[in-house]
């Protein structure tokens, strides 16, 4: 059996976090074999070694069971043992017997759940998923007493065995859906999986596209509704990013706040989000066609104040654009990864410094920087399709630039003709509104009571849908 621990030893490699000890007993020696790094040490001495120790009569493997003080104990095969141990297992054997013990003493320093911070509430729950699987698995469980809720696990990389769990409800997911996913994750070959995202245009309809096509969210509340609308959820270890499929656009227009206010309240926000996304994407375009080609059709008081803003201002108003477009961007990527105290001092810096100066410079001009600004902002009315919406941006300035108000006009009709032909796992990507789906307008840009959304989702298919039925007296 040394010689079967040295193999161990060497099939890892000679890892520092690779333990083995032996114990003498009336003659045999017990081995354990494990990986410290991942195990809890004190479970170890307290649950398993010390009780071994402390046995002064003639040992087996039967005895051996007996003494472990643990629930999660399994009998494995010898070609099982690398595995166990990877898994967090010690493997407690004898050397007179062919039999392995495995007990599972996993543990890792896991963050305690807490409010994402790109998914803050005014009210409601704010539990926010971790990098544990377990701890996650177990915020969607808490919310689905009932026996329909399927946890379903799978492997994925070569080289990390990364842990991946499709959760859905039995009697309400199309199996179809179910059957699709399941292909597509089963198809993928990667060395790793290291989050959540690595999936993403791994199980995507159309990989290579630039459109969000899988659905994401950091709270268990999100994914718990969008798994009572026939959802399949897939919760990938280390990652605290939790996929959903199938996925609409209509579900970045909604809010978690949307469900815990008043619905005339929440009807008036997803207005103001179209709106914000509708200027995010093509102002500084349009902005800039108004300005090249067609200055003719502003307001005269308008056009002089324009006219005397923009007078000393030596670039072209795409150049400029583009310019402050660009230190937006900067500015953006720079708060990202500077430290939080550093990462707010540069935001005033940009903000009223390089902006101010520039404008008393005459380097840009003031309406040119409350066009990309607000644009910016508005950007943040869907956090979610942030970098869609920032190459979109980026689109209609050329467009607006060389083509005037007729490029942005047919880039936005090229934009609605391609988003209208994407499907994702059979749910058309502007439904409800193309195609024209009553039943889902419900909760779609207006809201309605919750007694009035008797019916789930028919964007995409399910096994059952009725989701509410008020009796009346």
């Amino acid at each position: 059996m040394q010689d079967f621990v040295e193999k161990l030893k060497g099939d890892m490699h000679n890892s520092i976090d690779f333990c083995s000890k032996v114990l003498e007993k009336q003659g045999d020696k017990v081995f354990f074999v494990y990986l410290k790094s991942i195990t809890d040490n004190l479970v170890f001495s307290q649950a398993i070694y010390e009780p071994i120790l402390e046995y002064n009569k003639e040992l087996d493997f039967e005895t051996l069971k007996q003494l472990v003080k643990s629930n999660d104990v399994t009998e494995v095969d010898q070609d099982e043992v690398h595995e166990k141990i990877l898994k967090g297992s010690v493997v407690v054997f004898l050397s007179n017997s062919e039999r392995f013990l495995a007990v599972d003493i996993l543990k890792f320093n896991t963050r305690t759940p807490s409010e994402p911070p790109t998914s803050s509430v005014i009210m409601g729950p704010r539990e926010g998923f971790t990098e544990d699987i377990k701890t996650n698995i177990s915020l969607i469980r808490k919310r689905f007493y009932g026996k329909d809720l399927v946890l379903e696990n799978l492997f994925l990389g070569e080289e990390t065995n990364t842990q991946v769990v499709l959760a859905y409800l039995n009697d309400v997911v199309d199996k179809k859906i179910l059957k699709e996913l399941k292909k597509r994750l089963k198809k993928i070959k990667i060395d790793g999986v290291v989050d959540a995202y690595y999936l993403i245009p791994l199980i995507s309809d159309r990989p290579n596209s630039f459109v969000k096509q899988i659905g994401v969210a950091e709270k268990p509340d999100i994914v718990g509704a969008k798994i009572l609308e026939g959802r399949v959820a897939i919760i990938v270890d280390n990652s605290p990013i939790v996929l959903t499929v199938p996925f609409v656009f209509l579900e970045d227009l909604q809010s978690s706040n949307d469900y815990y206010t008043n619905y005339f309240y929440s009807s008036i926000l997803r207005l103001v989000r179209l709106v914000g996304l509708f200027f995010a994407v093509v102002g500084p375009g349009i902005y800039i066609s108004l300005q090249l080609f067609h200055y003719n059709v502003l307001p005269i008081k308008y056009l002089i104040t324009v006219a005397n803003s923009t007078q000393q201002v030596p670039f072209t108003p795409f150049i400029e654009i583009l310019f402050i477009t660009l230190l937006f961007q900067i500015l953006y990527e720079v708060s990202l990864r500077l430290p939080s105290y550093l990462g707010l001092a540069t935001s005033i810096v940009g903000a009223l410094i390089l902006g101010d100066t520039g404008v008393k410079a005459g380097l840009i001009s003031p309406p040119a920087v409350i066009v990309v600004a607000i644009a910016k902002i508005a950007l943040y009315t869907v956090p979610d399709q942030y970098s869609q919406i920032t190459v979109l941006q980026f689109v209609f300035i050329f467009l607006g630039a060389s083509l005037g108000l007729l490029g942005v006009i047919g880039g936005m009709i090229y934009v609605l003709a391609y988003v209208n032909s994407i499907e994702n796992f059979g749910a058309p990507y502007l439904a409800p509104f193309s195609p024209f789906i009553f039943s889902d307008n419900k909760d779609g840009l207006l809201k309605v009571p919750i007694t009035d959304m008797k019916n789930r989702p028919k964007a995409f298919k399910n096994n059952d849908e009725e989701r509410i039925n008020v009796q009346e007296e």
